[in-house]
């Protein structure tokens, strides 16, 4: 089963195979359910959508609600932990982080995020909810997640405890801005960390004790690490919310950056690069209308060629490979 491809979209599940250089489409599922996150590993899928988490063992087949614990919540990101299997996270809308040690059939929470969200007083620019958490970057018993609207979590006790990293009021010279999107870490180097934001891509070598702003002004949602060669990386980059997307490129860890749009019309008026996901030697970009493009991954001298794929498929929020 390893090689599939399975896309969460706002009208179910969609799975995918590989047909020469494209996918097609070959079984969809949770039809009519809006599903936000999407992981797959070991043969399972489990799916985050806005009445909780579900699973299947079947590559898509059926479905079940996936821990009772959990309940109806809308889940906005789910990872795992790559060294440790049937280690899943969840994170929430209003911002909540639950932790499942058993394959996502029992859950729970941490009273530390519940409490720094009312502490700080977390929110959503388009939502009455308290912040949500967007992403999850692993690094043995090292976690960061990101909160929008609220900044960089920590925890270094495999997700039991969190704390604000850089606790500061407002946008400092060495803080990130508090409108985090998603997080990245550094493949070797688990004190070295990147965080696309509202107000600019930011990156800490210390943990995220203090910042820098590697791009700034800029509004981005989602970056790629190339865990070759962690010093390339692409930025899904735009002038502010869906204006002007466009992908850079930098390869000296993001002190200098060029285009990397071959084979696009843009920028984008309109949308922007919502994630990136890999899926063997090919990048996958959602983008923030639903639609998605793909490119192989280059050798280090040559340009990104991106083709639009799977057309077909409308409302695309997010894509993963089974492993």
């Amino acid at each position: 089963m390893a090689g599939e491809l399975i896309l969460a979209t706002r009208q179910g599940v969609v799975i995918c195979e590989t047909l020469g250089t494209d996918w097609q489409v070959i079984r969809r599922g949770l039809e009519g359910v809006e599903v936000t996150s999407v992981l797959a590993r070991e043969g399972v899928i489990l799916t985050g959508t806005r009445q909780g988490v579900f699973r299947s063992d079947d590559l898509g087949r059926s479905w079940q609600p996936a821990g009772e614990s959990l309940g109806e919540v809308i889940v906005r990101r789910l990872a795992f932990h790559p060294e440790i299997s049937d280690f899943e996270l969840a994170g929430l809308e209003p911002a909540e982080i639950f932790i499942s040690r058993d394959g996502a059939k029992n859950w729970h929470g941490s009273s530390s995020v519940t409490e720094l969200r009312s502490l700080h007083r977390w929110y959503l620019p388009y939502s009455p909810e308290a912040g949500c958490v967007r992403g999850f970057a692993v690094s043995g018993s090292r976690i960061y997640a990101a909160v929008e609207v609220g900044g960089v979590l920590r925890s270094d006790d495999y997700g039991e405890n969190w704390r604000l990293v850089n606790d500061q009021k407002g946008v400092k010279d060495n803080s990130v801005h508090p409108d985090v999107h998603s997080i990245v870490v550094h493949p070797d180097d688990a004190d070295r960390v990147f965080a696309p934001t509202g107000g600019g891509f930011y990156t800490s070598a210390d943990g995220g004790q203090s910042w820098q702003a590697l791009v700034k002004p800029c509004y981005c949602r989602a970056m790629w690490l190339d865990s070759a060669n962690p010093s390339r990386m692409l930025l899904g980059s735009a002038d502010g919310v869906d204006r002007n997307g466009r992908i850079d490129q930098s390869d000296d860890g993001g002190q200098n950056w060029r285009p990397a749009s071959g084979g696009l019309q843009g920028p984008w008026p309109r949308h922007m690069v919502e994630r990136f996901a890999q899926a063997g030697d090919r990048l996958l970009a959602v983008l923030s209308n639903g639609e998605m493009i793909q490119a192989k991954i280059p050798l280090a001298s040559q340009p990104w060629t991106w083709v639009a794929v799977l057309a077909e498929v409308k409302g695309i929020q997010a894509a993963t490979q089974m492993i």
